[in-house]
């Protein structure tokens, strides 16, 4: 990033091109997080979306079963991306679908045994690929960094 913003600084010294050394480290750091975190999920056979609907299934609480559209809008995907998602979730035998009780034309997705095992695993992978990631920073840049970064995406509302 450096050699780049250097080569823009010589070609372009009029702009403020502070911009893209921030974004451009973001991305980079982005695509570092999801290729640790993905090497590390695929020992338990799960990728980073899978992870993500386990995640938000394990993190709603007991029962651990939302809807299959509370699912997509957690995980930011499309109501049929997440039809695909939850049938090689259940084929693999870590979630079920079950009759909503509430409401009989309804559906909830809900943990197997197997699929809270995986998650719990599945998270401290996770977690450690992170960690790994922001070790040369100390506990309180981590938390300045966090700070930073939710202002920036609160400002766009």
């Amino acid at each position: 990033m450096d050699g780049i913003l250097d080569q823009w600084h010589r070609e372009r010294p009029d702009l403020d091109v502070s911009a893209i050394g921030v974004f451009g480290r973001m991305a980079r750091l982005s695509r570092a997080q999801r290729l640790a975190s993905e090497a590390r999920l695929a020992r338990l056979g799960i990728n980073s979306v899978d992870f993500d609907v386990l995640a938000t299934l394990r993190r709603s609480g007991a029962p651990y079963a939302l809807t299959p559209s509370e699912l997509a809008g957690a995980v930011m995907i499309t109501s049929g991306g997440m039809t695909g998602r939850i049938d090689r979730l259940a084929d693999a035998g870590l979630v079920v679908r079950e009759q909503d009780t509430r409401d009989r034309r309804s559906v909830t997705v809900r943990l197997t045994d197997a699929g809270f095992a995986t998650i719990e695993e599945a998270l401290l992978l996770h977690l450690a690929a992170e960690d790994e990631l922001l070790a040369p920073l100390t506990a309180t840049e981590r938390t300045r960094l966090a700070a930073l970064l939710r202002k920036l995406l609160t400002a766009r509302g």
